[in-house]
């Protein structure tokens, strides 16, 4: 009977009073406990480690799933991220780098000044050099019309939204504005505009004129902010205009009021004719012979400046072949030489061809006579084909 007393006292003393486990069985919990607070903490510290990493790869996920489907039926408004320049990034630019030919006509080529290409480049605003380097100077770029009224200088900046609001489309029922090659790629930073024509006058809008825009093609706008560009304002007028329109250049057998600042059937245009100025070669053939007697025949109502424009755009004129000599002597051994506009070119003595730039002193002299003699005596000049003499 004492044993059997003393076992349950010895068995209760091997139990916690606290838990009532035994001994042994409570440190085994209370490992576990730490292991597991342990184990939960690595985890916790794993899962905010790679909570940026599980967001971006989410968020990478969804936008691709939303971009199989249409921004209108999902009822969003797509906005991609705009590229903001840092403090290290260049401005960068699209600039026009020479004028339109104007005035322009519906049907009728847009061309640059004196019948050459509009060419557009890609500058680094701060320094106006051309980027000719990286992928900006490869763009895709639009042609676009746009509103006359458009009158930001080309120096300041403007917004994408402000340039976009100024864009002219088509009359409603009218064909499209612009036809013809409405895109271009650049090279090396430059590019020249294709064949481009307007099918409408520019009456009908607010500011009665219209400007030529070039823009970023594209998706490329939404990534990278390039600065647009934009003509000077000009009218479109209807082709009927176009019987009216000066030519670039003029043709020797143009009618003289072709030229600059001379105005078909205006007061400059009948001085000219009563005086047997016909012809742009007859205007040239006086500025040559006699140009202060030309100035004379315009008079004061042509100022200086319209008369420097006016001698300029007639330079402009591709001569013919045609060559002109006036003999000193009967055996054709000494002449002197002009071009088609009786323009010296140079001094023929014995078989020998000395040009005008090449003369000497003293043969400037004898030449200088014999050119005074020659227009005085025209009906005596032998034309010639300027390959057969």
């Amino acid at each position: 009977n004492a044993l059997r007393e003393k076992r349950p006292l010895e068995k209760q003393a091997s139990f916690s009073n606290r838990d009532g486990l035994p001994e042994e069985k409570r440190q085994k919990s209370l490992a576990g406990v730490i292991f597991e607070a342990v184990k939960m903490d690595s985890m916790q510290k794993l899962c905010t480690s790679l909570e940026p990493f599980l967001r971006k790869v989410v968020g990478e996920e969804v936008e691709r799933a939303l971009s199989k489907f249409p921004s209108s039926k999902l009822g969003l408004k797509a906005s991609p991220p705009k590229k903001i320049p840092g403090p290290n990034d260049k401005m960068l630019r699209l600039q026009f780098r020479n004028k339109l030919a104007l005035p322009l006509f519906t049907g009728s080529k847009v061309e640059g000044e004196q019948g050459s290409s509009i060419h557009v480049v890609l500058q680094d605003a701060a320094t106006g050099q051309v980027v000719t380097t990286g992928p900006e100077a490869s763009a895709k770029l639009d042609i676009v019309v746009l509103e006359g009224d458009f009158s930001v200088d080309d120096e300041d900046d403007w917004t994408q939204d402000e340039f976009e609001n100024h864009v002219v489309k088509e009359r409603e029922g009218k064909r499209p504005l612009l036809t013809g090659e409405a895109h271009l790629t650049l090279k090396e930073g430059v590019g020249a505009l294709g064949e481009l024509t307007f099918t409408d006058n520019s009456s009908w809008i607010r500011s009665r004129k219209f400007r030529l825009g070039v823009r970023m093609s594209g998706a490329s706008s939404e990534v990278l902010r390039i600065r647009e560009a934009k003509t000077e304002s000009f009218t479109v007028k209807d082709h009927r205009g176009e019987l009216y329109k000066k030519h670039y250049p003029p043709a020797l057998t143009d009618e003289v009021w072709r030229l600059d600042k001379i105005g078909k059937d205006g007061a400059f245009h009948k001085r000219l004719n009563q005086n047997g100025i016909q012809s742009v070669e007859d205007f040239l053939r006086m500025v040559v012979m006699d140009p202060q007697k030309l100035r004379n025949v315009l008079g004061n109502g042509m100022s200086n400046k319209m008369w420097e424009g006016t001698v300029e755009h007639a330079k402009t004129c591709v001569l013919s072949g045609k060559l002109h000599v006036y003999y000193a002597d009967e055996r054709h051994n000494i002449g002197v030489i002009f071009n088609n506009i009786f323009q010296l070119m140079g001094l023929i003595a014995d078989g020998q061809y000395v040009s005008a730039d090449s003369l000497s002193d003293s043969e400037k002299v004898y030449v200088d006579k014999l050119v005074k003699v020659a227009y005085e005596n025209w009906e005596r000049v032998v034309e010639y084909d300027g390959e057969a003499l």
